[in-house]
């Protein structure tokens, strides 16, 4: 994806500021790179009792500035909770207006009530942001598309399914479906076939028990076919793995292929990939890989840095950027 650097540097540099929450670094780096603009300065410390302390060095007011992070495994709260400082700083500080960059928006699966009693809680982070400070969220790949609506300021939520279709094409897999593990996750697999021009199928999950889940029932033929599961996260990996073994009992090639946007990869996820043996897993790079992850599976992450980026040129330079939602 090409990005007009130039552009920015000539017309808007001087009205754009770009800083880098504790929670992604690297992908601040790159976009940084890739825009050809430096990183503001920020310091971000912690009390002795945990306390967050945000101070801008460089000069904000009057300025488009752009946070850039997001919400990680395990330390989600702290993360939102710098984002939130962060934007009450740029705010108070006379910011022209701030922009939260959070591939991942955690909280987002609790976006309804399945049970009485239940908090909304991507409803509440949605009402934090804005309240800190936010005048606009660009994030990737939403859990329900419906969180759009929770915000009372503007919204893009990308997606990284072009770059991700691109990866597996190159592959070059035998007999291809795609699978969706679950039918919430349908809509976004029917448009990852669909462009990979290809078949779908649909696995029906339950959830007997708090971050559990088994499979009862599959629609579709999978029969001699790699399977390439799709999915917008991969947080514990026990649905895609049921998925997998799922698939190989219903006839699938023993090769199945694992796509997701957000590798969360939290509890014990690392173990389970590995045990169930993926021929390949693709995923972004919306947040950190655990480390040595590399070392115990087959997955590659793919940058979102210059899709970023060129949301980011596009807004400094007045220019619609809703080509890169779909």
């Amino acid at each position: 994806m090409k990005v007009c650097c130039g552009r920015i540097l000539a017309m808007n540099s001087s009205d754009c500021r770009i800083f880098a929450a504790n929670s992604h670094p690297a992908l601040a780096q790159e976009i940084s790179k890739t825009l050809k603009m430096p990183l503001g300065k920020v310091d971000l410390r912690r009390f002795s009792c945990g306390e967050i302390f945000v101070n801008f060095e460089d000069s904000v007011r009057g300025k488009h500035v752009f946070l850039i992070g997001t919400t990680g495994r395990g330390s989600v709260n702290e993360d939102f909770m710098e984002i939130f400082l962060m934007a009450d700083a740029a705010r108070r500080s006379f910011a022209k207006k701030v922009h939260v960059v959070l591939p991942h928006f955690g909280y987002a699966r609790q976006d309804k009530i399945h049970n009485a009693r239940e908090s909304i809680s991507a409803k509440l982070m949605a009402n934090l942001l804005v309240k800190a400070g936010c005048d606009h969220l660009i994030t990737l790949h939403l859990h329900s598309d419906q969180i759009q609506a929770f915000f009372d300021v503007p919204v893009d939520n990308l997606h990284a399914k072009k770059i991700l279709v691109q990866k597996v094409k190159d592959e070059r897999i035998q007999d291809p479906i795609v699978v969706s593990p679950d039918a919430g996750g349908a809509k976004f697999a029917k448009k990852f076939a669909d462009l990979l021009g290809v078949d779908l199928a649909i696995l029906h999950k339950t959830r007997p028990a708090h971050n559990k889940a088994e499979i009862s029932q599959l629609i579709g033929n999978v029969a001699g076919k790699s399977c390439i599961l799709v999915d917008d996260m991969v947080d514990t990996a026990g649905s895609v793995c049921a998925a997998r073994e799922t698939l190989v009992r219903s006839g699938s090639n023993e090769q199945v292929f694992l796509v997701a946007t957000h590798p969360i990869f939290s509890g014990q996820a690392i173990e389970r990939l590995s045990a169930a043996n993926f021929a390949k897993i693709f995923v972004t790079n919306s947040m950190p890989l655990p480390q040595d992850c590399t070392k115990d599976l087959p997955i590659e992450q793919i940058s979102i840095a210059p899709l970023v980026s060129s949301v980011i040129e596009s807004i400094m330079s007045k220019k619609s950027v809703s080509k890169l939602f779909f």
